[in-house]
This record gives C-alpha cells, sequence and structure tokens, in this order.
C-alpha cells in the first residue's frame, strides 16, 4: 500500500510540474522551461527525494555542469558528431563524480545540446530556470505537503 501511495503521489506531483513548465514554454512569451531530461528527474524529486541525486545541490549543477559541457563539445570540438556526443556524456558523467554533483537524469543532456545544436542561451532557458522551478516545486511539494524532511539536512 506504501508502494502505491508513492507512485500515485510521485506521478501526480509530476505531472503538476511538469504541465507548469510546459505553459511556460507554450502559452507565455517568457522562454523555453523545459528539458527533456527533466521528465527523468521527476523520478527522483518525488519518487526518490531521500537520494543524494535528488538534493537541489546535485539537480542544479548536475543539470548545469552536463549541459556546458555539451555546449563546449557542440561548439569548440571540431569532430563529427558520433565522436562528441559519446565524448561529451562521459566528460559530463565524470565532471558531475568529481565536482560530488550527480544527478543521473542529467547525463542526457549533452545528447540534447548536440543534437538541438544550441546556443550558450540555452544554459539560462531552460537549464537553469527549468532546474530551479523544479527544485522549488520539489521543496514545497516534499517538505509542505508530503511533510518530508527535503532537501536532507547534513
Amino acid at each position: 500500500m506504501i508502494k502505491l501511495k508513492q507512485s500515485l503521489l510521485a506521478g501526480f506531483f509530476s505531472i503538476i510540474t511538469i504541465t507548469i513548465l510546459t505553459i511556460l514554454t507554450y502559452k507565455t512569451e517568457y522562454g523555453v522551461f523545459l528539458l527533456a531530461s527533466f521528465g527523468s528527474s521527476m523520478v527522483l524529486l518525488y519518487g526518490y527525494p531521500e537520494s543524494p541525486f535528488a538534493q537541489p545541490k546535485n539537480v542544479f549543477f548536475g543539470h548545469l555542469v552536463t549541459a556546458i559541457t555539451g555546449l563546449i563539445f557542440l561548439h569548440f570540438v571540431p569532430l563529427p558528431i558520433y565522436l562528441i556526443i559519446p565524448l561529451a556524456v562521459g566528460f559530463g558523467v565524470g565532471l558531475m563524480i568529481l565536482l560530488n554533483v550527480t544527478h543521473p537524469p542529467a547525463g542526457g543532456n549533452p545528447i540534447i545540446v548536440i543534437i538541438g545544436s544550441v546556443s550558450f542561451d540555452y544554459l539560462l532557458s531552460p537549464v537553469i530556470s527549468g532546474s530551479l522551478i523544479i527544485i522549488i516545486f520539489a521543496i514545497m511539494v516534499n517538505r509542505y505537503i508530503l511533510k518530508k524532511s527535503y532537501p536532507i539536512q547534513k
């Protein structure tokens, strides 16, 4: 019964959070707030908020580090796409681990950045703005609605 409740609440709050990002992206002129990897961030933020990978520092900097890595490879490494994608993913994953900001969903960001051939503006919107929104929602939902200790205090 506990697993059913956990799954239903995680699904419900994922719908709410992604709906907000979708509305901001498609129904306003404020910019792009959706990043495909935010969908898998929902699994951690609402399903397993006690995980070290779900903590705000990891979510924010994991997405940021891997998006920057993808942008650097896209714009400054003159290799074919079939080489820069795996290199960027590998470097991004390695940097997250080295910097202690691992957030597994962010491992896909270099692929998104390179395939989308995005500009450095992509860091502000959707990476930074979207990450901040999902972190704020996760704190509100986990702490104030679900009464969980989130973020985990060390």
